[in-house]
C-alpha cells in the first residue's frame, strides 16, 4: 500500500500572495513543511501539488532546484488537480496537506494515517470537528474514494476545496482523530501578515532545528504569549468562508490606507466582513464580483457616475477608438475645445470652460480662481466639495457655537491650522446664517450645492444670487452630483437662478474620469494671473466620453428617465413603510434619493437591508442612485425582494432583536453634510 503526501500550494493567495516561498526565521516557509513532512514514518512518497499557470512558475523551479517532486494541474479545479497527482505517483492512499501549514507535525500525520488503515475508513483527518490548533490539518483518503468523487462531485466548492464531497454527502465511512484537550483556538497556519509573524517568531524560538514537536509550540506559547499576539484576531477557517472579495479588502487594509481610495466605497460602509468589495465585470445594471456572482446594482450604482448604465456601448466605442488612436501626445487633445464649446452651448451665462479628472480636484480649482478674481480670501460655503484643505478647514474652530456648522466624519487633521477662519460654513435654506457668513468683508466667494438633500425655499436662492451681485461676491454652484440629473445641465437651470461659475463631474463621463469647472469670461481668466497646470487633465479619454455620453443623454432624455425612476422609488418605499405602519424621512435628489427609518436602530436597519438583499442578488441599501437601465420591471422585481425585509424591520420596532437578524457589525455612518 503505497502512501502518498500530496501538499497544496500556489503563488496566488489572495490574502497573502507567495506565502509559501516568504521567509520564516530565513527559511522558505515551503521548506520546513517539507523537511518535517520527511519525518514521517508512514509516507511513502511527498508531491507538491501546483497551479500550471505562469504565475507558478517561480514556484516550480525552487521545488525542483531543492529536490521536490512536483505536480502541476488545474489551478481552480484542485479536486482535478489531486486526483491527476495521486495517478501519477501511482497513490494507493492519499494524504492532504497544505501548503501553508508549515509547523505540520509528522507524528500527527502518522496518527491519522494510522486510523484511517485500522478502522477500514474512507477518509480520515482531524478537523472533523477540530480540536489540534488550526496548522495541523490532515486528511487522508483512499484513491479509490478520490476518484469518485473526481467523477461525481458537481459543485464549484467542492472541486476547489478537495474533499467536501467525501466529509458531507454521508457516502463514505468517515472517522475523525481527537486530541485529549480541545486546542483549535491556536493559530499557526499562514494566511496573512500575522500569521507569518508568529510562525517567524515560533521558528526564531525553537529552530533552527525542525524537529520539535507541536506541545513544543504550546509550551513556547505558555512560556512566550505575546509571541502570538499578532494573528490573534483571525478565526478558523475564516478563508473558506470569506469570499474572494473579502480576501482581497482585508489585503488591501495591509497596504492601502483605508483599504481604498473613496470613503463611500468602503466595505464597512456597506456590510462589514460580508460585502463582496471588488468587481470583475459591470455591464447595464449588473455586477459581478471576483467570484463570478452576479448582482443588480440598487446602490451607489458608481457612486452616481453611470447614468446611462454600466459599460454604455456607444461610449466605450468612442473611448476605445481613442485608446486604438493614442490617448497623450506633446501635442494637445482636440476633444476638449469641442467640450468645452458644449457646456458652454449649455450654459449661455458662461463663456468658457477648464477640466480636472476628479470632483474635489475641480473644486480646488473653481476656488483658486475665484479667489484670484476676487481678490479675496474667505470662503463662505454650504454642502459637500471634497477633501481639499480649503473645504476641510471648516473643522478646525474650537469654538463651541460652531458645533452645529462642524461635519463630523471628516476629519481635519493634516490641514493647516493657518486655515482656520477661512471658511464660513452656512445651513441649506438659512437666509440668517447666509447673511452671517458673507457680512465678513473678507469673503469673497461663496461656493454651494444648488441642492442636495431638500429643494431650496422660495426666495433662498435668488437673495443668495442678489447678496452676491451687491457685494461683488464670486458664486459657484456645485453640480458635480446634482449636474445632468434633473435637467440637460446643472440642477440651477430648473430653479432659474444663474451663478458666476459651475463646476461639474460624476455624470458627464458616465464611468470615465473627466470634470469641469465652467464661467463667465471675467472670472475664468483669472486662471491666467495663478497657476493651475496638471499633466493628465490633457489626457483624451474624459473628454471623449464625456462628448459621447452628453450626444446619448441629449438623445435619450435620461435626466427626465431617472427623474421619473427616482420618483417612484420614493413612492414605493413610501407605500411599504406605510403597509408595515414604519414612519421613514425621505432625502436627495430624486434620481439620487435615500430614506431614513425614524427609528434609533436606522443605522442597524440599513445593514440589514444590504445583507438580506445581497443574499437575493441586490446591491442595495436605503439609498438609490438612479440610471435608464432601472427599467420598470427591475424596480417592481426589486421591490418585491426588499418587502419582506420591511416586514422583519416592522417586527424589530415591534420588539424584536435587530442584532438577532444581523450576521455581523453594523455598517459605518457616513459623515454629515450642510444641506
Amino acid at each position: 500500500m503505497k502512501v502518498v503526501a500530496i501538499v497544496q500550494a500556489r503563488m496566488g493567495s489572495s490574502r497573502l500572495p507567495g506565502k509559501v516561498l516568504r521567509e520564516i526565521s530565513g527559511q522558505p516557509l515551503i521548506s520546513v513543511l517539507m523537511k518535517r513532512l520527511a519525518r514521517s514514518r508512514r509516507l511513502h512518497e511527498v508531491v507538491v501539488a501546483i497551479p500550471d499557470g505562469p504565475a507558478d512558475d517561480v514556484l516550480s523551479r525552487f521545488l525542483d532546484v531543492n529536490g521536490y517532486k512536483v505536480f502541476r494541474g488545474s489551478e481552480h479545479d484542485v479536486l482535478n488537480r489531486y486526483f491527476e497527482a495521486a495517478k501519477r505517483y501511482e497513490a494507493d492512499v492519499v494524504v492532504r496537506v497544505t501548503g501553508d501549514c508549515p509547523f505540520i507535525d509528522p507524528a500527527v500525520v502518522d496518527t491519522v494515517i494510522d486510523r484511517f488503515v485500522s478502522c477500514g475508513a474512507d477518509y480520515a483527518s482531524n478537523v472533523a470537528p477540530p480540536t489540534f490548533p488550526d496548522g495541523l490539518d490532515v486528511e487522508v483518503f483512499g484513491f479509490s474514494s478520490l476518484q469518485r468523487a473526481h467523477l461525481e462531485a458537481t459543485e464549484l466548492t467542492q472541486r476547489e476545496h478537495v474533499t467536501p464531497y467525501l466529509r458531507k454527502t454521508g457516502l463514505f465511512k468517515t472517522v475523525n482523530v481527537s486530541n485529549e484537550c480541545d486546542h483549535s483556538a491556536e493559530r499557526w497556519t499562514v494566511d496573512e501578515v500575522g500569521d507569518l509573524q508568529v510562525a517567524d517568531a515560533i521558528l526564531a524560538q525553537l529552530g533552527p532545528d525542525i524537529d520539535f514537536t507541536w506541545r513544543d509550540i504550546l509550551q513556547l506559547k505558555t512560556g512566550r504569549p505575546e509571541l502570538f499576539q499578532s494573528n490573534s484576531g483571525i478565526e478558523r477557517n475564516e478563508g473558506l468562508i470569506m469570499s474572494s472579495g473579502q480576501k482581497l479588502w482585508k489585503r488591501a487594509k495591509e497596504v492601502i490606507p483605508g483599504g481604498n481610495m473613496l470613503l463611500s466605497k468602503r466595505a464597512e460602509m456597506f456590510l462589514p466582513g460580508r460585502w463582496p468589495a471588488y468587481f470583475s465585470k459591470a455591464k447595464g445594471h449588473t455586477v459581478w464580483d471576483l467570484d463570478g456572482n452576479m448582482y443588480i446594482d440598487t446602490c451607489l450604482f458608481g457612486v452616481g457616475t453611470n447614468t446611462l448604465g454600466y459599460g454604455h456601448p456607444e461610449v466605450d466605442a468612442a473611448v476605445m477608438a481613442v485608446v486604438a488612436d493614442g490617448n497623450m501626445s506633446t501635442l494637445n487633445a482636440p476633444e476638449e475645445v469641442y467640450l468645452a464649446e458644449r457646456l458652454i452651448d449649455l450654459h449661455p451665462w458662461a463663456d468658457m470652460a477648464r477640466f480636472c479628472r476628479s470632483g474635489g480636484e475641480v473644486n480646488a480649482v473653481a476656488i483658486r480662481i475665484a479667489r484670484a478674481a476676487s481678490g479675496r480670501d474667505k470662503v463662505a460655503f454650504c454642502g459637500y466639495h471634497g477633501w481639499h484643505d480649503w473645504y476641510l478647514a471648516a473643522n478646525l474652530g474650537n469654538d463651541r457655537a460652531l458645533a452645529g456648522h462642524l461635519l463630523p466624519g471628516l476629519e481635519p487633521r493634516g490641514v493647516p491650522q493657518e486655515l482656520r477662519g477661512s471658511i464660513r460654513p452656512f445651513s441649506y435654506n438659512s437666509i440668517a446664517e447666509f447673511d452671517e457668513a458673507v457680512s465678513d468683508p473678507e469673503v469673497g466667494v461663496i461656493f454651494m450645492e444648488v441642492s442636495r438633500n431638500s429643494g431650496p425655499q422660495e426666495g433662498f436662492l435668488e437673495h443668495i444670487r442678489y447678496v452676491a451681485s451687491q457685494k461683488n461676491l464670486v458664486l459657484i454652484f456645485d453640480e458635480c452630483t446634482s449636474g445632468f440629473r434633473q435637467s440637460f445641465g446643472g440642477l440651477h437651470k430648473v430653479y432659474g437662478v444663474e451663478p458666476d461659475m459651475a463646476t461639474f463631474g460624476k455624470t458627464i463621463g458616465n464611468g470615465y474620469a473627466v470634470t469641469a469647472v465652467i464661467g463667465r469670461r471675467a472670472i475664468m481668466e483669472a486662471a491666467q494671473s495663478t497657476f493651475i497646470s496638471s499633466t493628465f487633465w490633457t489626457e483624451r479619454i474624459g473628454s471623449a466620453a464625456a462628448l459621447k455620453t452628453l450626444e446619448v443623454m441629449e438623445r435619450e432624455r435620461s435626466w427626465e428617465i431617472i427623474t421619473a425612476t427616482g420618483l417612484d422609488v420614493q413612492r414605493r418605499w413610501q407605500q411599504l413603510a406605510d403597509d408595515y405602519g414604519l414612519v421613514i424621512d425621505h432625502w436627495g435628489l430624486p434620481s439620487l434619493c435615500g430614506f431614513t427609518v425614524r427609528s434609533e436602530n436606522a443605522l442597524s436597519y440599513k445593514t440589514l437591508i444590504t445583507q438580506e438583499m445581497l443574499a437575493k442578488g441586490y446591491l442595495a441599501g436605503n439609498s438609490i442612485y438612479s440610471s435608464i437601465v432601472h427599467t420598470p420591471d427591475v424596480i417592481e422585481t426589486f421591490f418585491e425582494k426588499l418587502a419582506p425585509v420591511f416586514r422583519l424591520i416592522k417586527e424589530c420596532e415591534d420588539g424584536r432583536n435587530i442584532m438577532d437578524l444581523l450576521d455581523g457589525p453594523i455598517a459605518d455612518s457616513g459623515f454629515k453634510r450642510l444641506n
